[in-house]
């Protein structure tokens, strides 16, 4: 831990921000042991902390899930998870248990594994052409998706088909619900109650749906034209919206599309106070700080990881990337952030990386 006077005042101020972290150098956790490029898409996919800010767990597209020690770089101090035959496009610690991961892989199976042994400790196949994953806030259930393959996309539309919502229990091996959906679903996140989940979609529009039962909660508060859908969704986006992120104090949901923007949501009224459009290609993945103050934007942008400022959409601060970071996640109770940088896992904000 950093000594108590080099500890940042909480929450940190708007105007100390930048300052604060200029004092900061990035830690390189670099898996040398990796089976391929990594670079651009081929590198990391998701990037996750326990519960505690204790261990850091990384997916990427060349197989390899890999669980790190923050506080010890070296390759040798991590631990590394075998059995996935495909990509690792996401990597989730149960919010409960600081121990429980799971792990979702392009294959069609979600993997739960115990992290202190390195087992698998139960496995759910038969979920396709996965590419989202939740834990329900009480650690009890989980929520998969999958999405239509681009191949046959424009063939199954016609018929309604698109992807599958799959609820799962991390002590069961097989699924307990399927939920077919009538657009393609991304990165979906709980709101913290557990009682409803927030679904992006191709369409760039997001769905706010019941848990467990996963029908929608709202309605419009009129009469569409005839054969349009009477349920109410999030719009924000005019390209495919990709992910969902919940601020910790519940106020703002956050959504990252195609289109390079960032739209921060009012859950009281459901009004977009704002959009955040610094960044330059798709917005993959969205993180809150513990206390909601600022939220960074992993996307396909060559020029940094820009931290915003929740209230004001003011750019705050820019980790200076060598490519893309489309994975970004900062630590469950302090300010320190881990994101990918040309495929290889960065931290910034430990106490050893003062310059």
């Amino acid at each position: 831990m950093a000594p108590a006077s080099q500890r940042p005042r909480y929450p940190l101020a708007k105007d100390k921000f930048s300052a604060y972290f200029s004092q900061f150098k990035s830690q390189t956790y670099n898996d040398t042991s990796s089976r391929g490029p990594l670079s651009g898409h081929s590198g990391l996919r998701s990037i996750a902390w326990n519960p505690l800010g204790t261990l850091v767990a990384t997916g990427a597209a060349d197989k390899t899930l890999r669980v790190w020690n923050p506080e010890k770089p070296n390759v040798r101090f991590s631990t590394e998870l075998k059995g996935h035959s495909s990509s690792v496009e996401k990597v989730e610690f149960n919010p409960v248990k600081d121990a429980e991961l799971a792990s979702l892989s392009s294959d069609g199976a979600v993997k739960i594994w115990d992290v202190r042994t390195k087992a698998c400790v139960n496995e759910i196949k038969g979920l396709g052409n996965a590419n989202a994953l939740a834990w329900a806030p009480d650690g009890t259930s989980l929520i998969a998706g999958n999405k239509v393959r681009k191949a046959f996309l424009l063939l199954l539309e016609p018929q309604g088909q698109s992807g599958v919502l799959f609820r799962l229990s991390p002590t069961q091996s097989t699924i307990i619900s399927t939920h077919p959906q009538p657009v393609d679903s991304h990165q979906m996140a709980f709101c913290w109650s557990g009682k409803r989940i927030f679904v992006p979609t191709r369409d760039g529009r997001t769905r706010i749906l019941s848990y467990p039962e996963l029908d929608p909660v709202l309605r419009l508060p009129y009469t569409p034209a005839p054969g349009e859908s009477t349920e109410f969704m999030l719009k924000g986006h005019t390209a495919p919206c990709l992910t969902a992120e919940l601020s910790p104090t519940g106020k703002y949901l956050a959504t990252g599309g195609a289109d390079s923007i960032v739209a921060l949501f009012d859950t009281k009224d459901w009004l977009c106070q704002r959009t955040f459009s610094q960044m330059e290609g798709s917005v993959r993945s969205i993180s809150f700080t513990y206390d909601g103050c600022y939220l960074v934007a992993g996307c396909e942008d060559n020029s940094g990881v820009h931290v915003f400022h929740t209230e004001s959409g003011d750019v705050v601060h820019t980790f200076k990337t060598a490519g893309h970071s489309e994975a970004v996640a900062w630590a469950p109770t302090r300010y320190c952030l881990a994101y990918s940088d040309l495929g290889i896992l960065r931290i910034v904000g430990l106490s050893s990386e003062r310059s």
